[in-house]
């Protein structure tokens, strides 16, 4: 299993949850999140005093699949992400080395 997350724009939020979903993945989450990278911030006037902006709002999206899952969530995630801009986000894959249904205790696959 591979936990996958992505860092995404705020307005791609709608178009990542239905590509996942056509993707045939049924559990995702999404949070509200602040970060840099490339775009560095931004400055803008706020009562008349520049106030420079270092961490921008984002959304990460995080999902938990089957190897065999990875690759078609990942296109799935940058299709729908990109706009062809500097911010777009970033997708990362790391391993999953266990996993547990609270409720019924399952473990493994049968879980997600």
């Amino acid at each position: 299993m591979k936990k996958v997350e992505a860092f995404i724009r705020h307005e791609k939020v709608s178009e990542v949850r239905d590509a996942l979903s056509a993707a045939g993945i049924e559990g995702m989450s999404f949070s509200e999140i602040k970060g840099c990278g490339r775009q560095k911030g931004y400055t803008e006037t706020y009562r008349g005093a520049r106030v420079t902006i270092h961490l921008r709002p984002k959304i990460k999206v995080e999902a938990v699949v089957e190897d065999d899952y990875v690759e078609r969530v990942v296109q799935a995630i940058a299709d729908a992400a990109r706009t062809g801009e500097i911010g777009d986000g970033k997708i990362f894959v790391s391993p999953v080395e266990q996993v547990m249904r609270i409720r019924t205790r399952e473990t493994g696959a049968a879980v997600l």
